[in-house]
This record gives C-alpha cells, structure tokens and sequence, in this order.
C-alpha cells in the first residue's frame, strides 16, 4: 500500500461565517493511517440508495469497511442475507437488519436465513464534487 501524506492546516475550518485562518500548515496527516486500523482486514464499497440517510450514509458514498471488528448491537454493517448484499444497522436483540429511514422496514433474520455479516462499516466519504 503506497503511503500519501496530505498537508493539514493547523487550525479547525469553520463551516459558518469566515474567519481569519492561519497561515501556515501544522502537520501532514496520512488517511490510511488516520481510517485504517486493520489493512489487511478492510475493503471499500459504494453505497446505494436511500435506506442509510438516517445514519449519513448517500448514494454514492464509499464506505470503509472493516471484517476484524465484532460486530456489536447498532454498528451498521455489510451483510449478506441470502446471498443478496446490504448495508444496514444490526439489532441482534430482535434478530434484524434495520434501515436508517423510517420509510423503510427492518429486514427480520429468521433461523432459516443464510446470514454473513461482511465486516462494520467505520466511516463513510461523501463526494462533494461531481466526476469531471
């Protein structure tokens, strides 16, 4: 894996009205290590749809997935069930797959069902500039 350092400001960046910044770069930040604590273990993935938007989560979003992590009640994780891929929030309490969009039903995980929870997804990137 080929290690980037990107520059990093020294000061947080207001997200309301501007303010007078620093001038100076504080340090250099590498996003492999600041997102990835597993390499060997993590995957990325495209998100789909609109069953996630409670949680953040966008068509279009890369997911940064981690299979080393357990996964415990309310993490949102990448499952197979049946075979079929999703990305939802486990609730092992009643046995379910839940969307983050209150338009949707959980997905109810019976005995008989064929369940591979694929990994936890631990953060997600959201692309603010369209493809050129």
């Amino acid at each position: 894996m080929k290690i980037i350092l990107l520059p990093k400001f020294g000061c947080a960046v207001p997200a309301g009205f501007p303010s007078a910044a620093d001038d100076f770069l504080e340090d250099t930040l590498d996003l492999n290590e600041h997102l990835i604590q597993h390499p060997s273990a993590t995957f990325l993935a495209k998100a789909q749809g609109d069953s996630m938007i409670g949680r953040g989560i966008y068509t279009g979003d890369t997911l940064i997935v981690d299979r080393h992590i357990e996964p415990q009640q309310d993490d949102i994780v990448i499952a197979a069930l049946d075979g079929e891929l999703t990305c939802k929030i486990l609730d092992k309490r009643k046995q379910q797959l839940v969307p983050a969009n209150g338009l949707m039903q959980p997905i109810p995980v019976g005995d008989d069902s064929d369940l591979i929870i694929e990994g936890v997804v631990i953060h997600s990137i959201r692309h603010h500039v369209r493809s050129r």
